[in-house]
């Protein structure tokens, strides 16, 4: 299976994903959100807007973010990293992601609980990169990047 048919099926087989954030100054925080996705580069989630992940992309908006199935064998592994931007959703951006996040999340809260003065708010990360680890042999140097070490390759999805 190639790499981007490989990181669709893990995107569309899970639905936590790591976000990984940080602070003014630079101090990181990495949080488990439920997420729903509009195709592959943008993720919807519902957070806090005093949760620290959400502090953090008021102040740096650039956040990483992982999903990968964390019941796989060891030394098994695939995952899809990206890189995005985030931010809360406000005006009509707001009403179009709460229809996309409240269609397939699996819970029967309405969209008012996530509108002020709610407890939560809808947030969306929009993905300028993917990449996966790069599948070389581990005793063979890689024929693109020439490393026997583990390391991504950008993919495009």
């Amino acid at each position: 299976m190639e790499l981007s048919e490989q990181a669709k099926a893990i995107i569309d087989g899970n639905s936590y994903m790591t976000l990984g954030t940080a602070d003014a100054d630079g101090e990181p925080w990495v949080s488990p959100v439920f997420y729903v996705a509009d195709g592959y580069s943008t993720f919807y989630w519902i957070s806090s807007p005093e949760a620290t992940q959400v502090r953090n992309i008021a102040v740096r908006p650039r956040v990483g973010i992982v999903v990968f199935n964390s019941q796989q064998e060891p030394g098994t592994g695939e995952a899809v990293y990206m890189s995005a931007t985030a931010g809360e959703l406000t005006g009509a951006e707001l009403d179009r992601g709460l229809e996309i996040y409240l269609g397939a999340a699996p819970f029967g809260r309405g969209p008012e609980e996530f509108r002020a003065p709610g407890r939560y708010r809808a947030y969306r990360a929009t993905v300028t990169e993917h990449s996966m680890l790069c599948p070389q042999s581990s005793r063979e140097p890689c024929p693109v990047h020439g490393r026997t070490s583990d390391h991504r390759t950008v993919v495009t999805l």
